[in-house]
């Protein structure tokens, strides 16, 4: 008689979990030398394709670069500043702001931001933090390291892989790395065995119903869920080109930089030494050749020179890149150092701008679902149950565009004035340009300087000598 050992689930994978590990690490490898290449964009390391033509061997060693990549992208990303998170009824947010607090959302906002826009995706994940706090963590993966199977009716994961590096929680694994998939009813962290499989460090059995990670995800389609980048192969070969001109901008000034010299009619004395042993080219080029003597028939050797090199030819094509690249980031042609002759007004300058502010309102209205989205999730790992639907959390950003103060406030004012909005209206100081910080604190101010009114009426309503004096007694009828 067999008897059959079942597998503790604690301490092994199971096959149909192997199956989706397989096919999560072939998705993630399959995409990310795409996703290195951008990097290699973003951060000026691509290596420039050289034609072979106009370039000696020596100098192929020579790296040009030129940032409008990262400019664009940066540029984008620096209007995107996450401010607060309140609730739309108005009640006081202080558990949002707890959440936030714990996982320094605010500066890592920055950084979901940034990686979505230059990979065209990041992740957030959501999971229990430490036991004292009783805080969920928040964390922001890169998509080098993370993918998401994604559901298109549902719109939401359905399962998920990150593998990172460890800090050496296994001294007997092979490889100092781990993996963690992310399910609806757990997550799984295992590390690698020295036979090949796969070890389970630890199960978390959250139970949500739903993987707690989430996709960021930069223009969208509606056939591509995942998300495009900033930088797109326009950019890519735009920013080639004017790399190579910049490359023979650097050749033309190690070649003809100085003007060329000709000589008609000289001696071979005039390139040799006292001991008649030639000069090398540079010692001819600033010696002797200055001083040349006549030849047997008195005749004075001719010396003339080349027209030297002259690089605004090249200035002009780059500075044609700059427009083009400017249109298809979005930007001002001034960010990416294009001038004209006249300068342009404040009123043109916004004009130009049109496009990127436009851009980081999309965005922000994109990024802000999943913030929402992620908050959400947060409170329901915190709470142990799903928060109220009909309680919604929204996202507080700084205006992207680039309004004067004085603009501001004097909108604000004549809402005010019009009876649109009350004068102690949170919606007045933000429309101002007041930060959430700064909105609060008048908020205190508000209420101590209404505290100190009303202890200066009971005070007045209390003290005898601010009593009225008693009146006249009322004439009783008699006349006396």
């Amino acid at each position: 008689m067999t008897v059959s050992i079942p597998e503790l689930p604690l301490v092994t994978l199971s096959d149909d979990e192997l199956a989706l590990i397989s096919v999560l690490r072939a998705d993630m490898l399959q995409d990310r030398y795409r996703l290195l290449l951008l990097d290699a964009y973003f951060n000026g390391e691509q290596l420039v394709r050289d034609l072979g033509i106009s370039i000696p061997p020596q100098l192929r060693g020579l790296h040009t670069i030129i940032g409008w990549p990262r400019i664009g992208v940066e540029a984008l990303e620096q209007r995107l500043d996450l401010e607060a998170f309140r609730w739309a009824d108005g009640q006081p947010a202080t558990d949002l702001a707890e959440i936030a607090d714990a996982n320094d959302l605010f500066d890592e906002a920055n950084l979901a931001h940034l990686d979505a826009l230059t990979y065209g995706r990041s992740y957030l994940t959501v999971g229990s933090g430490d036991e004292d706090e009783g805080l969920p963590l928040l964390s922001i993966e890169s998509p080098l390291d993370m993918t998401l199977l994604w559901d298109a009716r549902l719109r939401m994961g359905t399962a998920a892989l990150r593998e990172c590096q460890t800090d050496h929680l296994l001294e007997s694994g092979p490889e100092d790395r781990m993996i963690v998939l992310y399910l609806p009813d757990q997550t799984i962290q295992a590390m690698p065995t020295d036979s090949g499989g796969w070890e389970v460090v630890e199960r978390d059995m959250h139970g949500l119903g739903m993987v707690p990670v989430l996709r960021m995800a930069n223009r969208q389609r509606a056939a591509d869920r995942v998300g495009r980048s900033e930088i797109t192969p326009e950019v890519m070969s735009i920013t080639d080109a004017a790399c190579r001109r910049l490359m023979g901008m650097e050749v033309a000034a190690e070649f003809f930089g100085a003007p060329q010299r000709y000589i008609l009619g000289a001696s071979e004395g005039a390139f040799q030494d006292a001991e008649g042993n030639p000069l090398d080219a540079w010692a001819t080029y600033i010696g002797r050749v200055l001083g040349l003597e006549r030849d047997e028939d008195g005749n004075v050797p001719e010396v003339g020179q080349f027209s030297a090199h002259d690089p605004s030819g090249m200035t002009k094509i780059i500075d044609l890149y700059a427009r083009i690249m400017a249109t298809q980031l979005g930007l001002p042609p001034h960010m990416l150092g294009y001038t004209s002759d006249n300068p342009a007004s404040a009123d043109a300058i916004r004009s130009s701008e049109a496009m990127l502010v436009k851009k980081a309102e999309r965005r922000i209205r994109r990024f802000g679902a999943t913030w929402r989205d992620a908050m959400r999730l947060a409170l329901w790992v915190r709470d142990g149950e799903p928060p109220d639907k009909t309680r919604r959390i929204e996202c507080v950003y700084r205006n992207p565009a680039t309004p004067t103060l004085a603009a501001q406030t004097d909108a604000a004012v004549k809402l005010v004035q019009a009876k649109i909005l009350p004068a102690d209206s949170d919606v007045v100081l933000e429309m101002a340009g007041l930060t959430e910080g700064q909105r609060q604190r008048v908020a205190a101010d508000r209420r101590r300087a209404a505290g100190t009114r009303l202890l200066d009426r009971l005070s007045q309503m209390t003290d005898p000598a601010t009593e009225a004096e008693p009146g006249p007694e009322a004439d009783d009828g008699d006349g006396l």
